[in-house]
């Protein structure tokens, strides 16, 4: 029995990279359903970010990347897996636009910056740390614009709330890396 479990159902590669970033476009979307809305500001607490950091950890900073785009152009196309299901272009003129373009430039920081992580929890963590405080900014830089706020007012809105949650977030991430990177390297 323990020779079938260990067995690989698909062989090919490039179609096991295929089938990982539709997972990854797949697991991003279903984040988003995963949202707490905040009363004092009008970005909500998601699980995106979560599967943001996996996608660049797990597919490399190339596939990484090409993932989050995916999640973000299918969202423009008319996919309602945006947060509270919404799509479309002009969606990313709202509060969120900002964070959604950090989701392709945290997943390419993780992607490249893991190369030189040492393998350890706290190396790692500090890299899924920087690559989602680089999502925060960029998410607070868009409510800066676009709600015309002082930066001090954009940063309450926009990155200091979410910080012990994103921590949260990276460490678990973090935790996952760390356990299925050597198998998952073999299939990828």
């Amino acid at each position: 029995m323990e020779g079938i479990l260990q067995k690989e159902i698909v062989v090919n590669k490039p179609l096991c990279r295929i089938i990982a970033v539709f997972t990854f476009v797949v697991f991003t979307g279903l984040g988003a359903f995963v949202r707490i809305p905040l009363p004092f500001t009008p970005v909500p607490l998601t699980l995106q970010t979560f599967f943001v950091l996996l996608s660049g950890a797990f597919l490399g900073s190339g596939l990484g990347a090409l993932t989050q785009l995916s999640y973000v152009l299918l969202g423009i196309w008319g996919l309602p897996i945006f947060t509270g299901a919404g799509s479309g272009l002009i969606y990313l003129l709202g509060p969120t636009g900002g964070y959604l373009f950090g989701f392709v430039l945290a997943s390419l920081f993780v992607g490249r910056m893991l190369r030189f992580s040492k393998g350890s929890l706290l190396s790692v963590f500090a890299i899924f740390s920087i690559a989602d405080f680089l999502l925060l900014a960029l998410g607070t830089i868009w409510l800066k614009i676009l709600l015309c706020q002082p930066s001090s007012r954009a940063l309450s809105l926009g990155f200091i709330p979410f910080i012990p949650g994103d921590l949260l977030k990276a460490g678990a991430a973090s935790f996952i890396y760390l356990k299925m990177s050597s198998r998952l390297k073999e299939v990828l």
